[in-house]
């Protein structure tokens, strides 16, 4: 298994507390289950409505499996966008 780093983007990283944070799981789902929030009830909704960046491939299948990735990105919906 591989180290990733996930980074977290606007209201997830408000939820989490964190820019960024380093995980040790075989899929996203794992990985966002994982994640110590700071807001956890926030971090549980939060993540049905979010979109990842898997080494840069937009995905939303949570079964995506993590061996080899270096990066997830945690977008949340913006405003306007």
């Amino acid at each position: 298994m591989t180290m990733t780093t996930m980074r977290f983007f606007a209201a997830a990283r408000a939820a989490i507390g964190v820019d960024e944070t380093t995980v040790d799981a075989d899929t996203l789902d794992d990985a966002l289950r994982g994640v110590d929030a700071a807001d956890a009830d926030r971090w549980r909704t939060l993540q049905e409505r979010c979109s990842y960046l898997v080494d840069g491939l937009s995905t939303r299948d949570r079964s995506t499996p993590l061996d080899g990735v270096a990066f997830v990105d945690v977008m949340p919906p913006f405003a306007g966008g």
